[in-house]
């Protein structure tokens, strides 16, 4: 399978990472932002042919379907245009930075009959993996999802360190991962979403700190916290208080809430979540079906993002 690959920032090489690592798929092209970074980085992972132009990558010979790890302004726009030139598409998080345009991106792919996929790698981490299939069994309910997303970001400066050419969001970003891990592992659409978040940064323009609450029909509740001024550890953690137990999980590690290690070794095939989410994409392609975390799937997601920056207001 011939895949172009858009972005070669940090989420771009740890999907390259990751493709590395899957038999029977092969990235032709490299569409970046930046010629020099971009020549680079295809050197690196030895892929034949790279661009600044996106188009151009995807009217390389025999291409099938893009993933991009472009910046967040240009998810949803660019994923419309892989539907159209034919292609199946996966995009990092989040497939737009409003609803409209993530509304857009879902009649774009149905239009298209292409498989269109959104990058929500906690669906696919072990951790939260061995929670869901609990779930799933009736092993488990969730009572409540209490979460902590913080980085030390005072800068625009991506994960590797190095300075990006846009500005992140703690909502249409970071949050976009609790909520549509919320609404899966409960089976449901929020009934409740509400945020409040603290003063605007005067250079980036972003709020810096914030809090949302959800709750789901069923009486589930969530409460989030994000910062980006948080010095300390840095990532997310999320405390799943169940009917049957209390476990923490940290990306692809899981505890008891006793902190006591919980083996998800066997879950699935991989302890990455990003090479798992890739392994479904090119498995959905190949097998003729939707995705987990298909554009569809999470597009009420987008929906409970978009009551919360109204609830903001």
């Amino acid at each position: 399978m011939k895949i172009v690959m858009a972005g070669q920032g940090a989420f771009g090489i740890k999907h390259l990472e990751a493709i590395e690592k899957i038999d029977g798929v092969e990235v032709v092209s490299l569409a970046g932002g930046s010629p020099d970074s971009t020549k680079a980085v295809a050197e690196r992972f030895r892929i034949p042919h790279w661009t600044t132009n996106l188009g151009e990558a995807l009217a390389q010979p025999g291409v099938e379907a893009a993933i991009l790890a472009t910046p967040t302004g240009l998810h949803a726009a660019q994923s419309i245009q892989c539907l159209e030139a034919g292609k199946h598409v996966q995009v990092e998080i989040p497939m737009a930075d409003n609803l409209a345009d993530a509304q857009a991106l879902d009649a774009a792919q149905k239009r298209s009959g292409k498989i269109a996929m959104a990058g929500h790698t906690r669906r696919f981490n072990p951790s939260h993996q061995w929670i869901h299939k609990k779930i799933a069994a009736g092993e488990l309910k969730v009572q409540q999802m209490d979460v902590q997303t913080y980085f030390f970001r005072r800068t625009n400066m991506n994960a590797l360190g190095q300075a990006r050419s846009w500005t992140d969001h703690l909502l249409w970003h970071h949050a976009c991962h609790t909520v549509d891990l919320f609404q899966y592992q409960t089976g449901e659409t929020a009934s409740v979403a509400r945020g409040v978040q603290g003063p605007m940064h005067p250079d980036l323009g972003i709020a810096m700190d914030m809090s949302i609450q959800m709750k789901v029909p069923g009486g589930a509740i969530c409460t989030l916290s994000l910062s980006f001024n948080n010095d300390g550890p840095l990532g997310t953690f999320f405390r799943y208080i169940c009917d049957q137990g209390t476990y923490i999980a940290r990306y692809d590690d899981l505890v008891d809430g006793k902190e006591n290690p919980i083996d998800v070794s066997q879950v699935d095939v991989s302890m990455n979540g990003i090479e798992l989410q890739d392994r479904e994409f090119f498995a959905a392609i190949r097998e003729g079906r939707e995705p987990n975390a298909s554009v569809a799937q999470c597009l009420p997601a987008m929906e409970t993002l978009d009551k919360i920056e109204r609830s903001l207001a």
